[in-house]
Formats: C-alpha cells, sequence, structure tokens
C-alpha cells in the first residue's frame, strides 16, 4: 500500500501523508486531516518500507518491523476514554516512525490472549488485573505499561502520577480559598482519591463523605454525579478526568443560578488535559498529563527490551502542571 493511495483515498497530496506519518512538520495539515490520513493508514494496515528508504540512502542493514498489540485494560474501546484515545494516537505515530507494525488493539476483558502469541511486543494501557497480567505475562516479557498509578507489577511502566495530579489540583483550589470541595471519581485503589483524602487531612479539612461520589469515570456519570452534589453546600469539584469534568459542566450549565452573574459559582478542576478541555464552556481548568511524551517513552522503552537493551524493569515518570483556564472562581 502505497502513500499515494492513502492520498487519494484522503484528498491530500502524497507529500502532505509523507509529512503527517513521519511526523516532520506540525502545521502540514489541520487535526481533522491528520485524523483522516492516520485513521486511512490504519485501515489500510499501511507500514513504511524501511528497507527501500535504506536503499535509496545507500544503507545496507535492514531492520526489522515489530509487531505491537496494544491492550485496553480499564475500558472497552478507545471511543470510551479520550484520555487513552490522545495516548494511543501517541503511540501509534512513534510505532510508525519506528516502522513498527500495529498487531492488534484489544480489551483485556474480551481479548483472546492466545492470538497476540506472535506480537513482538505489548503496550498495556491502563490498569490491569493481577488476573489478566498473569494471562499478558505468559505471552511475552517485553510488555510495558502506560498508566497515571505507579504498579507492583514485573514489568515497565510508564507513569503520571494520578496521586500528584490530585494533590496539585487541591493545593489550587485551596489556594483559591475553596474547603468544601467535592470529588467525583474511580474510590477504589485509585491514586486520585488518594491525593483528594491526604490533602484534605493534611489541611485538617473535615472529611464529609456527602461530598464524594464514586463513579466509572464517563461523561453521563459526571453528568449523573454532579446533580448530585448539587444538593450539598459544595463550593467545588475535583474530577478524576477530564471526561467526568465535561458531564459535571454540563449539569452546572443547567442551572440558573450557576449562570446568574451574582451568584457564587461552583469551580471545576480535573485532570488529563484533553482537547476538548480547550473548547468547552468555560475553558476547563486541568493538570496536565504529557501524553505525547509517555506515548513515545514507551514505544522507545520496549523497542529497547526487545532488543534486550536493559534487563532491570524501568519506572519512568513525567511531572504534572496546572492548566489554568476559566472553570475555577476565587471564593
Amino acid at each position: 500500500m502505497s502513500l499515494k493511495k492513502i492520498a487519494e483515498l484522503v484528498g491530500v497530496s502524497p507529500s502532505t501523508v509523507s509529512r503527517t506519518l513521519n511526523n516532520t512538520v506540525s502545521t502540514c495539515a489541520s487535526p481533522e486531516v491528520k485524523e483522516k490520513i492516520w485513521a486511512t493508514a490504519r485501515a489500510l494496515n499501511y507500514v513504511p518500507n524501511p528497507n527501500a528508504r535504506n536503499l535509496r540512502n545507500k544503507k545496507c542493514e535492514a531492520k526489522p518491523n515489530y509487531k505491537i498489540a496494544v491492550i485496553l485494560a480499564r475500558f472497552a474501546t478507545l471511543d470510551d476514554d479520550p484520555f487513552f484515545y490522545e495516548l494511543f494516537q501517541s503511540v501509534e505515530e512513534c510505532l510508525f516512525s519506528h516502522s513498527c507494525i500495529l498487531h492488534s488493539v484489544v480489551n483485556s476483558q474480551q481479548a483472546d490472549f492466545s492470538a497476540l502469541k506472535d506480537a513482538d511486543g505489548i503496550i498495556l494501557l491502563g490498569r490491569s488485573s493481577e488476573n489478566h497480567f498473569s494471562h499478558i505475562k505468559k505471552i511475552t516479557s517485553n510488555i510495558v505499561s502506560i498508566d497515571r498509578n505507579p504498579t507492583d507489577y514485573k514489568m515497565d511502566e510508564i507513569i503520571c502520577s494520578g496521586k500528584t495530579a490530585a494533590i496539585k489540583a487541591m493545593e489550587y483550589l485551596l489556594s483559591l480559598g475553596h474547603q468544601k470541595i467535592g470529588y467525583i471519581g474511580d474510590c477504589s485503589l485509585e491514586s486520585r482519591y488518594i491525593g483528594y483524602c491526604e490533602t484534605l487531612i493534611r489541611h485538617n479539612i473535615p472529611m464529609n463523605y456527602n461530598y464524594i461520589v464514586s463513579t466509572d469515570q464517563t461523561y453521563k456519570s459526571g453528568c449523573q454525579a454532579m446533580r448530585r452534589l448539587l444538593k450539598q453546600d459544595i463550593t467545588s469539584v475535583l474530577c478524576a478526568n477530564d471526561i467526568s469534568a465535561l458531564g459535571a459542566l454540563e449539569s452546572l450549565s443547567k442551572q440558573p443560578s450557576h449562570n446568574a452573574a451574582k451568584s457564587p459559582k461552583i469551580s471545576i478542576i480535573s485532570i488529563d488535559n484533553i482537547a476538548r478541555a480547550q473548547t468547552c464552556s468555560p475553558l476547563l481548568t486541568t493538570v496536565n498529563i504529557p501524553k505525547e511524551d509517555m506515548g513515545k517513552m514507551a514505544v522507545t522503552i520496549l523497542l529497547d527490551r526487545i532488543r534486550h537493551g536493559h534487563r532491570e524493569y524501568l519506572r519512568v515518570e513525567f511531572p504534572c502542571r496546572i492548566i489554568e483556564r476559566d472553570s475555577c472562581y476565587p471564593i
């Protein structure tokens, strides 16, 4: 399959396709066109021909096209979670730049793990159960996970601490004068929830469990949780992820008191900094998780593992930072 064919299907020039797939010029196409190019290349199973490129450059050594599988640990499809979808895009682009083949994208809850036996390596998106990990480990030891939570599993992992992100978000709300802070998100062994609780304890603020709504961290559950919290006297809410926060903002937008100029507004802060956080109303204040860098590092570490470049299990932790926008207000 050629670049020319992809260009014909998308309706752009072959040079635009080449620049997009090789990530050489960030402004070569709009985000929408880039997404169409990647979707078309993915649908056609397009893989660059590094051997032909090497011949043109008079290089004789051919590099193998490693087959890499991606396992979705906590959700059924990439459409279920924009954070992991954007993370996957970074992984996919980096795999392509290294002339790797995307073997498959599977859900760990439904996957036939035996179908992954011919994959050279596995990238695990999200936290996997011990049972699922034991099955994955039988396939290959070439595994790297990407998540907001560190684990005790015996594998390489790329993380950006959800606990640290939650603490930064809580400290930001406290700096604005908020103390009646709600929480929307998973409360089961979840580092972001731990960060929420520890910050309240450290500031001698009593825990009010009426302010906490445990959810599956989806848009719909964010809407529902916000409606429950509106019955409480909260002044702000920490959402575990952006998609929950967008749901919470939707519920808030339907409250007349929240839209009234003289009424105090409820502040919303979340974690992830997905693309939609920059287009909602109000613009979402959030904690940035460096998805692009994490995806690239995961591929780099996995390929090094496949090539026997390291033996010990590595943990690479990226920093997070507050992105101040319009959804938080001082008391």
